[in-house]
């Protein structure tokens, strides 16, 4: 005896299934058993599919105002160069004794001028900050925006 399917409507985004909003089939145990219990699906009817596509504009809405806003705040990080003054292990490659830390950049950001940067907004080069140079160090605003910043790593007199 074979059992039907029903459709459910996706409100989140599944790897297996789909993106929300796309109308699925799926076993009844399935949408009975996981994705109703845990909001990720509502059964398919008219009603459910247009509410799901009005929450879906909503949030595009609220996405693109986020960036707006985001983009703004980037302003302050424009032409911005930071200067970190560390103690050298070699002077004659520019080793450093350790390596920049991303409280070093909060830091030299907070005498800038600019507070109130979280630790995890800040993405340090994949190779990490171990000689002194200039480096490209990203500064994460919000809604999918980061900022390039310059860094000078000098040695410490």
């Amino acid at each position: 005896m074979a059992k039907r399917n029903v459709q459910v409507v996706l409100k989140s985004d599944i790897d297996t299934l789909g993106q929300s909003g796309k109308v699925v089939k799926v076993r009844p145990g399935f949408a009975r058993n996981y994705l109703i219990p845990r909001g990720l699906a509502v059964i398919a009817s008219r009603v459910n599919v247009k509410q799901i596509e009005h929450e879906k504009k909503l949030a595009l809405q609220r996405l693109e105002r986020l960036k707006q806003e985001a983009l703004e705040r980037a302003k302050v990080y424009e032409g911005i160069v930071l200067h970190v003054a560390k103690q050298v292990a070699d002077p004659s490659t520019g080793k450093l004794f350790g390596s920049i830390s991303v409280s070093d950049i909060t830091d030299a950001l907070e005498v800038r001028g600019i507070t109130g940067v979280d630790k995890r907004n800040v993405v340090l080069p994949e190779e990490g900050i171990k000689m002194t140079g200039s480096y490209e160090v990203r500064i994460k605003v919000g809604a999918g925006v980061d900022v390039p910043v310059k860094l000078e790593v000098k040695t410490a007199s």
